[in-house]
């Protein structure tokens, strides 16, 4: 089966899990993708601009997905909220745009740190904004994980410079994103709002990159491909989590792009995590363990009490 069909993620003894863990393990193998994303961006940026690199990251992504389109002859791309789709792709202009940026001025485990923000605008809008219930232990949870990053980041007179601030907009911006597809999942089909994202933000892209253009080089044009590839796959991982669990318990998750960055980081480029980051990186795990565990815990509970008489 494709992972780009159906409703469930996979087979078997992926789909006999609890949906809490479902929801963590898509999570992660999204932000495997993304980071990989980020690598690439970072990889290319003394040729290609970022901004150009957000075209070429959704005009892949668009056309990676052209086969799963003609198997469905369009029939799960119905949608009753064009609106919402729209808004949608503006936010996550913005995003990309923004984290795009940051990556060619900064260290790519620095924009992943200052990107670790993000869940905690994201807890506090699925509970104002989304109108989910979040525990106590939840907000825990997602604060410790927050610590654990600045623990790594150690703000101090010479960390927020202003390519900081562009990944600190560029996290609330994906927070805000991750929120909206929180919303489409609820009435739209998984790969549709991926699909439909990248036909709205492919155009809006092409936008700002025509005024920074200059033409890849032949070898450069099979990264832009290779980083569509797994950027949409890992946005529909991302959706099919989102589906599958309250935002507010997918979203800390997230924190695990920092074992992803790291590698990278350090394969590529030659960035060796510090004691810091050590630290800060023991404590987001020990956190999204813990989160992990309690979800699939009431889960349980939850589907072992029967229903009301009627």
């Amino acid at each position: 089966m494709s992972p780009l069909n159906g409703r469930r993620f996979g087979s078997g003894w992926f789909a006999r899990l609890d949906a809490p863990l479902r929801a963590a393990l898509l999570m992660i193998g999204a932000c495997a993708g993304f980071s990989s994303m980020m690598a690439i961006v970072r990889l290319l940026a003394p040729e290609i601009h970022p901004f150009e690199a957000a075209f070429f990251r959704n005009l892949f992504g668009v056309l990676c997905m052209v086969p799963w389109l003609a198997t469905t002859r369009g029939s799960r791309l119905k949608t009753h909220r064009p609106a919402m789709h729209v808004i949608r792709a503006v936010l996550g202009m913005i995003a990309m745009l923004l984290l795009f940026t940051a990556v060619s001025l900064l260290p790519l485990a620095e924009v992943t740190a200052l990107s670790f923000t993000a869940p905690l605008f994201a807890t506090i809008g699925a509970a104002v904004v989304l109108r989910e219930k979040v525990g106590i232990r939840r907000w825990t949870a997602t604060l410790i994980g927050l610590l654990g990053a600045l623990i790594i980041i150690r703000p101090d007179a010479g960390t927020f410079t202003p390519a900081s601030l562009i990944a600190l907009a560029s996290a609330a911006g994906i927070a805000a994103a991750q929120l909206s597809v929180k919303s489409l999942s609820r009435t739209e089909h998984p790969s549709a709002i991926v699909l439909i994202m990248g036909w709205l933000m492919t155009p809006m892209t092409l936008i700002p990159a025509a005024f920074v253009w200059t033409w890849p080089s032949a070898s450069a044009y099979g990264w832009l491909a290779l980083m569509g590839v797994v950027a949409t796959i890992g946005q529909v991982m991302l959706v099919r989590a989102m589906a599958t669990a309250d935002a507010s318990a997918v979203m800390p998750f997230d924190f695990s792009r920092l074992i992803f960055a790291s590698l990278l980081g350090w394969l590529i480029f030659g960035e060796l995590p510090d004691g810091w980051t050590i630290v800060g990186g023991a404590v987001i795990v020990a956190t999204t363990v813990y989160i992990a565990r309690r979800e699939a815990q009431r889960f349980r509970r939850a589907r072992r009490v029967p229903p009301p008489p009627t």
